[in-house]
């Protein structure tokens, strides 16, 4: 086997036994993966139930196959627009679990309404009480940027929390229906979703209330770029928070 060098590992900053693909060659990614055994506690947060799985579907699936524990944390429970009297969230929770059933995770909820995100003191305080209780290994979080309120309050909370917790634990941001609600998003890694499709597919259509023959097209449509810039059918991207740590390999 061919060693790690330190330019290389300055290259992929991340060793946590996942396909994950940046821009060195596929082999050092094989080499992480075979060296990395240890059972982690991933973390997804995403604004409303349904985001994860559209942006981390796939990587959700492989690291549940690998005997991660996964939780997906929503930071509401997809209520409703506030326009409307309609409360939705009976409906919108139990898809979120039947996706999670799907993808071998466990959901979990922040607590706050769709649509009126709210990020203070007593909200950080609160969200990184949560996030703390966990003690995840890796956290993947929402781009701050994207046009959704939610997504920026899920990404900021998320941050915070990194914060004050020492900056102990890898972190990742995702894209969600990019150039419609993710903006200005340059991957830095790459993981290969091509074996796990039918699943995400599956987890995503599990939000049948969302709309997902429009969502998931488009999704899909970045999965395959994301896929053609990587070299695979399909994957998923993401940006590594370059002052998170890469987990110590054994």
């Amino acid at each position: 086997m061919k060693p790690i060098t330190r330019r290389d590992m300055l290259g992929t900053t991340l060793a946590v036994g996942l396909p994950l693909l940046s821009t060195a060659a596929a082999g050092l990614a094989e080499q992480v993966q075979s060296m990395t055994k240890a059972k982690l506690k991933v973390i997804v947060t995403g604004g409303h139930p349904g985001d994860p799985e559209y942006g981390c579907g796939g990587t959700i699936a492989l690291l549940s196959d690998q005997g991660h524990d996964v939780v997906i944390l929503y930071l509401n429970k997809g209520e409703g627009d506030g326009k409307s009297s309609v409360d939705s969230s009976s409906t919108r929770v139990a898809e979120a679990a039947k996706a999670c059933e799907i993808l071998k995770a466990r959901p979990a909820f922040a607590g706050q309404i769709d649509a009126r995100a709210i990020v203070d003191q007593p909200h950080y305080e609160q969200f990184h009480r949560l996030i703390e209780a966990e003690q995840p290994d890796v956290v993947f979080t929402q781009w701050p940027i994207d046009n959704h309120p939610d997504h920026r309050a899920i990404s900021n909370l998320t941050y915070e929390a990194f914060l004050r917790m020492g900056r102990k634990f890898s972190l990742y941001y995702y894209e969600v229906s990019s150039g419609e609600d993710t903006v200005q998003f340059a991957p830095t890694h790459y993981v290969d979703i091509s074996n796990v499709i039918a699943r995400k597919r599956s987890a995503c259509y599990a939000h049948a209330s969302q709309a997902p023959d429009k969502f998931y097209t488009l999704q899909e449509m970045v999965a395959r770029m994301r896929g053609i810039e990587s070299g695979h059918k399909q994957a998923e991207s993401y940006i590594h928070h370059i002052q998170s740590p890469s987990l110590a390999l054994p």
